[in-house]
């Protein structure tokens, strides 16, 4: 599993599998990070992580960054945000440390950084890909999220921390409790601020923000910049400037889709059908308890599934999460929600087992296919009082792709990728 930060040898490249979607031509040579003005120490950090040239969002965004300004990188999961703010955040602690002597110490519950994002899967990652080159230049990187050992979190904090990687939740609590404060910080990075919005976070957020009273930059980086995100940035980021790498059209077009009525008797079979022809499947589902039932009815057709959602404990989600990435699992379930920001390499296909909400959740799910320049199959399942929905989405996406009625006893269900559907099967 990986984390859209990590970049490869050129832009856009990534042997680890993250992704970018840049139609700026400007950025096709890839630049390094020493010449954004990274540091040798953080840039033979990075090198010694595999990681030598920078993404577009990366190139764009750094150098502001690094310059001390306020900035609002608009791009969508796999283009390289977390090291857009977590390169220069990391420089900027480590200048603030040196500053007081190379014998400082973290100091307990005062972060110089915070990261705040939306789910506990995308603070650990996060937490994957910065905390090793926190402590390469000497810093301390602690995650603290909902669903884990608050105490452990706790003493982790108190033994001294420079980077804090938490969701509002958790932060919430640590403050109440007095483990944690934000009047020392210098960065403060809000990632995927849409989702956060969205998932009605935005008063935590703003508790955060209404507590800096000290100067201090603030990255904020979402998919769009628009409604509650907008009022953010108007309200507290200061004379930003704006970046954007970002194209749904790109997105769209690496993938293959494929739009099926099924039945209501044979939706489960049709699934599992699509599932053995894929070496990792990942299928959505609108409710936590719908994720239970179909992981127990997939197993009923031989197929071994586990679910990711927000009822499970955070141990159970990380194990289905590792099995599924290092290929011990091969179908995975998962709510909306239990997703964001998930990055998991080598997924074949993504299966809305349930219409997504609307056009954008369709392009978040099936972003989690056809990543750094792969080929990716997305499969909506749809029943008959479901067509509508699927068109109106296919609309909004500026797709016309026939909906195909489809049984599971179907030999195109072997090889969907191979299949052109054709205007005369459509059932609409």
């Amino acid at each position: 599993m990986t984390v859209d930060a990590l970049s490869g040898a050129h832009a856009g490249t990534d042997p680890n599998g993250g992704s970018d979607v840049s139609g700026d031509d400007t950025y096709e040579t890839a630049r390094t990070f020493e010449s954004l003005g990274v540091s040798p120490e953080l840039t033979q950090a990075l090198a010694d992580e595999g990681i030598v040239s920078a993404f577009p969002i990366q190139a764009l965004t750094v150098a502001d960054a690094l310059a001390g300004r306020d900035v609002c990188g608009k791009a969508k999961t796999g283009s390289g945000k977390t090291l857009a703010f977590g390169v220069p955040l990391l420089q900027r602690a480590r200048a603030t440390r040196d500053a007081h002597g190379p014998a400082t110490a973290a100091r307990p519950a005062r972060p110089l950084a915070l990261v705040l994002l939306p789910t506990r899967e995308l603070a650990v990652q996060v937490h994957d890909v910065l905390a090793p080159l926190a402590k390469k230049l000497g810093l301390q990187a602690v995650a603290v999220y909902g669903g884990a050992d608050i105490d452990r979190q706790v003493s982790k904090l108190r033994k001294g921390v420079d980077l804090v990687i938490a969701t509002p939740g958790r932060l919430i609590d640590l403050g109440d409790r007095g483990e944690i404060a934000v009047d020392a910080l210098e960065t403060l990075v809000l990632d995927e601020a849409d989702r956060m919005a969205d998932m009605g976070f935005m008063p935590q957020v703003e508790w955060v923000l209404r507590r800096l009273d000290q100067p201090h930059q603030t990255l904020l980086f979402s998919a769009t910049l628009d409604g509650a995100v907008d009022r953010l940035v108007k309200r507290y980021l200061t004379d930003p400037v704006y970046h954007e790498v970002a194209s749904s059209t790109q997105t769209v077009t690496l993938m293959e889709h494929r739009f099926l009525q099924v039945h209501q008797m044979d939706k489960v079979k049709v699934a599992a059908a699509i599932c053995r022809s894929q070496e990792k499947s990942l299928l959505f589902v609108r409710t936590k308890r719908g994720a239970d039932r179909l992981v127990e009815n997939l197993g009923k057709e031989g197929v071994r599934a586990a679910a990711i959602h927000g009822d499970l404990r955070q141990a159970n989600r990380e194990r289905a999460l590792a099995e599924f990435s290092n290929g011990k699992l091969s179908v995975l379930v998962a709510t909306d929600v239990a997703a964001r920001g998930l990055h998991i390499e080598g997924v074949d296909g993504v299966i809305h087992y349930d219409p997504p909400e609307d056009h954008k959740a369709y392009l978040h799910r099936s972003g989690r296919t056809a990543r750094a320049g792969r080929a990716g199959v997305v499969v909506s399942l749809s029943l008959w009082n479901q067509l509508v929905e699927m068109e109106v989405i296919q609309r909004r996406l500026g797709l016309r792709i026939p909906i195909v009625e489809m049984f599971s006893n179907d030999p195109r269900l072997a090889d969907l990728a191979s299949w052109t559907p054709q205007p005369e099967e459509s059932v609409l």
